[in-house]
C-alpha cells in the first residue's frame, strides 16, 4: 500500500503544482486522523488541493461554503417528522461524507462552526437523543482567509486546537507559476483525475502510522518543547497535552510516508511549526491577527534552536 500512498502524493502534486510541502502536510494530517486548516488569502490553492484530494481518494466528498447565515443543521442534518409513519426521519447533512471541505469557515456564526468543531472531535453527531457515527475515514479540511475580517467570526483559541496541522500556501515560485499559466485554463477541471487509493486501504495505512516507533529520549525531546511553550515570555498560552499528542502522531505520519517505522529528531522538527503554530497564544501586546501565524512560527523555531536534540 506504501507505493499507492507514493503515487496519491504524485498525482497530487500535479494538481498543486510547486507546493510540494503543503502536499506532504495533508497527506500527512490525513494520515494521523486528523483535521487540517489552511490559512491564506484567495486564489493561492486552498479549495484545489481540497478539490484534488477528494477525486483522487476513491471517498465521498462535499464542500460547503460557509456563511454567516449557516445553521448548524445545515451541516449536521436534520430530523423530519415523517406523518406517515409518525416518527421522526433522520435526513443527514454533509458531514456525513468521508472528506469535508469547510470553505472560508471564519464566515460562519459560532454556533455554526462548534457544531462542526464538535462532530470533529468526537466523530458522531447527536440529534433527536440519538447519536450518528460519522464515516470513516473521515477528513476536514477548513479553510480561512487570515487578511479580510470584515463580517467574519475568528475561530477561537480552544476550537483552533481540534484541528491538527495548520499550514499556508502563499504565493507559488516563479517557475511554478509558469508551469500554472502554461497547463491550466482559468476554471480547472478535476474530473479528468482517476481515484488511486480506496477507503479501507487509507484505514490500513493509518493503522500502520500507529507502528511507527518512537525511543523514549525522543519523546521526552518532544515533551521538553511542549513546556518550552508554557513558560515563554512571549505566550499568554502555550501548548496543551492534546497538542504533545498530535505533534507526536503526525511526527509518526511523517516518518511514514518517507517510508521509516521509526522516529528521528528530524521528524519531530519539521512536523513541529504546522502542528503548533496555530495553538499559541500570543501576549496581548505582541498580537498581530494578521502576523499571528509568522510570529507563532519566529518562536518555534527560536525554541527548536534552543533545545538540545538527544543523540
Amino acid at each position: 500500500m506504501i507505493e499507492k500512498l507514493k503515487l496519491l502524493e504524485q498525482k497530487l502534486n500535479q494538481v498543486l503544482i510547486g507546493k510540494p510541502d503543503a502536499v506532504r502536510l495533508c497527506l500527512v494530517s490525513l494520515l494521523s486522523r486528523g483535521h487540517l486548516l489552511i490559512e491564506d488569502i484567495p486564489g493561492i490553492g486552498k479549495t484545489t488541493l481540497a478539490h484534488g484530494l477528494a477525486r483522487l481518494l476513491d471517498l465521498s466528498f462535499q464542500r460547503v461554503q460557509f456563511t454567516s447565515d449557516l445553521l448548524p443543521s445545515d451541516i449536521l442534518g436534520v430530523a423530519i417528522y415523517k406523518q406517515s409513519k409518525e416518527e421522526f426521519e433522520f435526513k443527514p447533512g454533509p458531514i456525513f461524507n468521508s472528506i469535508v471541505l469547510a470553505d472560508e469557515i471564519n464566515r460562519a456564526n459560532p454556533r455554526t462552526q462548534s457544531a462542526l468543531l464538535e462532530a470533529m472531535q468526537e466523530g458522531q453527531v447527536t440529534l433527536e437523543g440519538k447519536t450518528y457515527d460519522l464515516p470513516h475515514p473521515f477528513f476536514v479540511i477548513a479553510t480561512q482567509n487570515p487578511i479580510e475580517h470584515h463580517g467574519t467570526y475568528p475561530l477561537p483559541d480552544s476550537q483552533l486546537d481540534r484541528f491538527l496541522i495548520s499550514l499556508n500556501l502563499n504565493y507559488p515560485e516563479t517557475s511554478a507559476e509558469l508551469a500554472i499559466l502554461k497547463t491550466r485554463n482559468y476554471g480547472q477541471n478535476f474530473n479528468q483525475l482517476e481515484p488511486v487509493i480506496t477507503g479501507p486501504e487509507i484505514l490500513g495505512l493509518q493503522q500502520q502510522v500507529e507502528s511507527v516507533k518512537a525511543d523514549d529520549s525522543l519523546l521526552e525531546y518532544l515533551l521538553k518543547l511542549i513546556q518550552a511553550t508554557r513558560n515563554h515570555p512571549r505566550l499568554r498560552l502555550g501548548a496543551s497535552p492534546r497538542a504533545s499528542l498530535g505533534l507526536k502522531q503526525a511526527s509518526k505520519a511523517y516518518a511514514f510516508s518517507i517510508g521509516r517505522d521509526y522516529l528521528v529528531p528530524d521528524d519531530i522538527k519539521k512536523m513541529a511549526i504546522p502542528t503548533l503554530r496555530h495553538r499559541l497564544v500570543l501576549k496581548q501586546d505582541l498580537y498581530d491577527p494578521e502576523k499571528k501565524s509568522e510570529q507563532a512560527e519566529l518562536l518555534i523555531r527560536e525554541l527548536l534552536d534552543q533545545i538540545p536534540v538527544p543523540i
